[in-house]
């Protein structure tokens, strides 16, 4: 959200998404709109031909044998060294182009479909069609998309739309806070917080829920319930076999058992969301019987104020649910963790927080416009880990030239966001960490196309605004109520490619309480 909540957490990975090649020789010029025609003079404008290319073998070779299948994202800085900014993947008569430049992004993304494409999404899309369910933001296309993004975009997209939820936020991230005390007086140092990734799973699988179905699922509670149990694992287990199902051909689903295991995972999410929606239906219903107001939520408003099918409400909410968990958790974990390499910049974050919520004021969404450093605290760290780092368009509409490269309509483009975000060029010291670069202080402020975590344009994230309330709520009363430490016994954390960045050990750390005069602490909550 992020949709996370940032809806493109499922993407294709960008080997499994190839289209035809057009190499032929073209005279061509652009119109007025920035699109070839013919007539140009010959050689003015180059084609596919003129790009470096690589293989499908070699990639799987890289990606399998070599070892980077965890690592595709480190894989992207390799490739650009090798390949330059743009580059073309070639799988039998298909292939895509690989950008790797803020400048050939920019230009791809202003060139945009009415209808923007993201591309091969047709491993969620089977499940669905086999099943009957309905397609939601990320799996619909088309004028479709566009009618169901315009509904969904209500209550959700809008700044006004995302303030309504501070209270419904707040009240999540108060359960947060009392686990994270619990945890502290578990533990053998009274301070550490073991499998912090797991905990900041757990709070924003929560807080999406709570948004969505209007009532919680009881992820912050000591024993979590069953039911929501089983939806974690099934959630975890579609993620995990989703990469194994999008290489592997369709002949092997006989024969191996991935594919088995990835259904069984869609089989719990939709299970799952499909109780939540029907328990809210009954609701409604109730008080429409009793001749009572039907007001409410998010689902409430779906349900009862838009033209949406029940089959489109099931496809989209649950769509919505899982694209607002990885965006949150993962950012957060990674703030943390950067947070606490870097004592100066936790200091200045805390300061700032201290001076603008004063006593036992509980933050506003108000009050995190007077913030600037803890938005770019998360901003910079979703340019030095992108949830998702790397995402797909497909061009359907027309004919573009990208890069002075013509490009039929029908081409596929992989948007390397790693890389992008990792360029010096764009990003002086991109190892890094300066959340600086972005205040608007008077400096020189980087290109924003360098770091788009939530996609731009039409199609951008449906659920940006909450996952960004979701994080700097949550971040702005850990840092006044902690001093944030990484357990020296962790050692070097290294991020893994599992559709989305993770890291690729299990992270603690020690949660020192500060001295300060507030009810909100951890003897008091």
């Amino acid at each position: 959200m992020a949709g996370r909540l940032a809806l493109r957490s499922a993407e294709a990975p960008a080997f499994c998404v190839f289209l035809r090649s057009t190499t032929t020789s073209l005279d061509l010029k652009r119109d007025a709109g920035g699109n070839a025609t013919a007539s140009a003079p010959p050689g003015s404008i180059r084609t596919e031909a003129n790009l470096p290319e690589v293989s499908l073998p070699t990639v799987l070779y890289r990606l399998i044998i070599q070892g980077y299948y965890n690592n595709m994202h480190e894989l992207q800085l390799i490739d650009k060294q090798r390949y330059g900014p743009i580059y073309k993947v070639r799988g039998g008569d298909k292939h895509t182009i690989a950008l790797n430049s803020v400048e050939l992004l920019e230009e791809l993304m202003r060139k945009d479909d009415k209808f923007p494409t993201r591309g091969d999404m047709a491993l969620w899309t089977e499940y669905r069609d086999m099943h009957g369910y309905g397609y939601g933001p990320v799996t619909e296309e088309g004028e479709e998309w566009y009618k169901l993004r315009s509904v969904l975009n209500k209550r959700m997209l809008h700044p006004k739309d995302s303030v309504k939820y501070e209270n419904v936020v707040n009240e999540v991230v108060t359960d947060f806070i009392k686990r994270i005390c619990h945890l502290r007086q578990m533990s053998s140092t009274g301070d550490l917080i073991p499998n912090m990734s797991n905990e900041l799973y757990r709070f924003s699988l929560e807080g999406i829920s709570r948004i969505l179905f209007e009532t919680r699922i009881g992820c912050l509670e000591n024993e979590i319930p069953p039911e929501t149990q089983n939806f974690i694992n099934s959630i975890a287990q579609m993620f995990t076999y989703t990469m194994a199902v999008s290489v592997l051909p369709k002949w092997t689903r006989n024969y191996l058992p991935f594919w088995r295991h990835y259904t069984s995972g869609w089989d719990g999410i939709f299970r799952f969301a499909g109780q939540l929606i029907n328990r809210k239906m009954e609701d409604i219903q109730k008080r429409l019987d009793a001749g009572q107001e039907v007001a409410g939520g998010y689902l409430t408003y779906l349900l009862s104020n838009t033209n949406m099918s029940e089959k489109d409400v099931y496809g989209s909410v649950t769509e919505l649910l899982l694209a607002g968990v990885d965006t949150t958790s993962n950012t957060m974990m990674w703030a943390l963790h950067l947070l606490s390499q870097d004592p100066k910049a936790q200091d200045t974050l805390y300061q700032e927080v201290n001076s603008v919520i004063k006593g036992d004021k509980i933050p506003t969404a108000e009050d995190i416009n007077r913030m600037p450093y803890l938005k770019a605290v998360i901003k910079e760290t979703l340019r030095m880990y992108p949830v998702v780092p790397m995402n797909a368009r497909l061009l359907s509409e027309k004919d573009v030239i990208i890069g002075g490269h013509f490009f039929p309509k029908k081409t596929t483009f992989i948007m390397h966001h790693y890389a992008i975000g990792h360029d010096e060029t764009t990003f002086p010291e991109p190892k890094v960490f300066k959340p600086e670069r972005w205040l608007r202080d008077g400096r020189e402020r980087p290109s924003p196309f360098g770091s788009i975590p939530f996609g731009f344009g039409v199609r951008g994230c449906l659920g940006k605004r909450i996952a960004e309330l979701e994080m700097h709520l949550a971040l702005a009363r850990i840092i006044k109520l902690f001093e944030v430490k990484l357990d020296p016994n962790v050692g070097e954390v290294k991020a893994l490619s599992r559709i989305v960045l993770v890291a690729d050990k299990t992270v603690n750390f020690h949660f020192l309480e500060r001295k300060q005069v507030t009810t909100e602490s951890c003897s008091e909550l």
